[in-house]
């Protein structure tokens, strides 16, 4: 991939998509390919051939899918796992029929299972049965992580799958029923700074613990991959440190500047107990994070203070 290459970037308006634009244009990539949802329905795979046939793109960032927090998995599995489907397997199955010659599929640490040894090696994929709250997601990505191998194996393509874990930061969806747990956790304790509560309510029993990622490092990691990595087995990207939801909440307190108190909801669930990946390979191939969780979470509060209102 160099500069003059065409590449499209699916969900460019999206939280990773969006970093993934940011990266290709830092980098000096100039032939960037992408188009709205209002313009191309990623479901529908006449259009998408459509899109392929015209465009005719050499490489494919596949960022776009239908994502949200615990409670939007809970009451929607059935939109979660049809739309990431669809999505995955039309974009993938026209870089085939299209000859694109590298894509790059995203997926997501919840692919692992619910029990998984820690930190989750990237063969421990489909070892155990999936977290429950978000299994509709969670099924969507594996299929997409299957068919890129796949493809490779029966066709010679060159698809390849990153695992990210829980990523936050510039465009995050900050909405109180969609948000994932840094987004909703500031939009709550900010809301709770505003009117002066004397108490902000987390979800669960705060002792499950999670690994973050801020965006920009992930799109770095994403064009790395591109670059760098080819082979059928996805392959996890990550900062390999985790933190309790409680601890989290408490650094998301102390940045936002909230007086109140913590107050644990023990009737909502944690989701799975932990979820930390091992990210030996991409470390070993010379990737490594920049921007820690502190930093990280200062500078997404930084941006939806600039931006609640627009």
């Amino acid at each position: 991939m160099n500069q003059n290459s065409k590449i499209y970037v699916a969900g460019h308006k999206g939280m990773v998509g969006s970093a993934i634009m940011r990266q290709l244009k830092k980098e000096g990539y100039t032939k960037i390919v992408v188009k709205n949802s209002s313009e191309l329905d990623l479901k529908n795979q006449n259009a998408v051939n459509e899109f392929f046939l015209l465009e005719q793109p050499e490489y494919v960032f596949l960022a776009a899918a239908k994502v949200g927090g615990i409670g939007a998995n809970i009451e929607n599995p059935a939109v979660f796992l049809y739309d990431n489907l669809m999505i995955n397997s039309n974009v993938i199955h026209a870089a085939y029929e299209y000859k694109v010659k590298k894509l790059l599929f995203l997926g997501s640490s919840c692919i692992y299972p619910r029990l998984s040894l820690q930190p989750m090696k990237e063969d421990y994929l489909l070892d155990g049965k999936l977290e429950p709250t978000n299994e509709g997601y969670a099924l969507g990505k594996i299929i997409g992580i299957k068919l890129c191998e796949y493809y490779n194996k029966q066709y010679g393509c060159n698809f390849t799958s990153a695992m990210p874990p829980n990523l936050y930061g510039e465009n995050d969806n900050f909405s109180p029923e969609h948000s994932h747990v840094i987004a909703a956790l500031i939009r709550k304790f900010h809301e709770g700074k505003q009117q002066q509560s004397k108490e902000v309510v987390i979800w669960g029993t705060g002792s499950a613990k999670r690994e973050f990622l801020y965006v920009d490092d992930a799109a770095e990691a994403c064009l790395f991959l591109m670059k760098n990595y080819d082979n059928s087995t996805h392959i996890n990207i990550g900062s390999g440190e985790d933190i309790s939801i409680y601890d989290l909440a408490i650094i998301i307190k102390d940045v936002v500047g909230y007086k109140g108190e913590i107050v644990k909801d023990t009737s909502k669930p944690d989701g799975m107990p932990r979820k930390l990946m091992d990210n030996e390979k991409i470390r070993s191939l010379g990737w490594q994070y920049k921007i820690g969780l502190t930093e990280g979470i200062k500078k997404t509060y930084t941006w939806f203070l600039e931006n609640e209102k627009k």
